[in-house]
């Protein structure tokens, strides 16, 4: 079981601490273990209590009316208005729900039901990267478990797979030729899944290299394909003083291509871009890029 402190409580359902605490003194709709310093600590059932009395309020229910719901009546609420209403803070708690109980026909049920209504692309862009960011903190943190975070991710690029094998396999003549890889020691490969299925969407073509690739290789690949544009996500490797020279090392090797650059360690960073290098702020970037 996971252990969330009242900040993750808050940051996961928007409910202020002081909030929460108010609540769990006057309805008893929270029992966190404490500490011998009087710290409380929530688990999964009080994390999911939480998130469920957050949609309902935001639907119009009552603080008052809430706490008298047991646990089944609470989720039998939810499930009414996650299934009659899709608005995008809305299934990112059902989400949230899903991988807590480690529910594969929830997930796929929220999913699915997104994809209808509003398109791969935009279930993507608004509920699953919202949802991957909210729960980065609680994984940074070690609120969230490796086996949920795992059993999360691994249906999301499932769904990824999936998807991209379902674009057409005939490209144009002049679609650009794209080169997608991820740094040796990376894994988080979501974004570079998600960046293959969105340059393919664009009439271009994709070879992709996937995680953890030896530069050595990325260089004789490259002297095979030759792209257009070389596309990576740095997210936690190479580490901090040793991006500059990665990106240097990159643009060096390959003066012949764009060079597209996204994550955690290059947004929002001090990096200086060689000519040939662009940082991919956000995916809407890519979007255009690719068009």
């Amino acid at each position: 079981m996971s252990t969330y402190s009242i900040r993750d409580l808050e940051q996961l359902s928007g409910i202020k601490a002081h909030t929460l605490r108010i609540w769990e003194q006057r309805y008893a709709i929270l029992t966190p273990d404490r500490s011998d310093t009087n710290i409380r600590s929530y688990g999964d059932e009080d994390l999911k209590r939480v998130l469920n009395i957050s949609l309902l309020k935001d639907h119009g229910y009552k603080i008052s009316e809430i706490a008298k719901l047991s646990s089944e009546e609470l989720s039998n609420e939810v499930v009414k208005i996650s299934e009659r209403q899709l608005n995008y803070p809305d299934q990112i708690h059902a989400l949230t729900i899903s991988m807590l109980d480690l529910s594969e026909d929830r997930f796929e049920k929220i999913i699915n039901t997104n994809i209808s209504q509003f398109g791969f692309e935009n279930t993507m862009i608004n509920i699953v990267y919202p949802f991957l960011s909210r729960i980065g903190t609680l994984w940074l943190t070690g609120s969230v478990g490796p086996a949920q975070e795992h059993f999360i991710t691994n249906l999301i690029r499932q769904k990824l797979i999936v998807a991209i094998d379902g674009l057409s396999a005939t490209t144009p003549s002049n679609g650009k030729k794209y080169m997608l890889f991820l740094p040796e020691g990376e894994f988080h490969e979501i974004s570079l899944l998600f960046a293959h299925y969105i340059i393919r969407c664009r009439a271009n073509k994709v070879i992709y290299l996937g995680q953890s690739l030896p530069f050595n290789e990325l260089v004789f690949a490259h002297s095979l394909y030759k792209p257009d544009c070389i596309f990576s996500v740095i997210t936690s490797v190479p580490s901090n003083h040793e991006v500059q020279p990665y990106v240097d090392r990159l643009a060096k090797a390959f003066p012949d291509s764009q060079i597209l650059l996204t994550g955690y360690q290059v947004v929002g960073q001090d990096i200086e871009t060689p000519e040939n290098t662009r940082i991919v702020n956000q995916i809407n970037d890519l979007m255009r890029l690719a068009s």
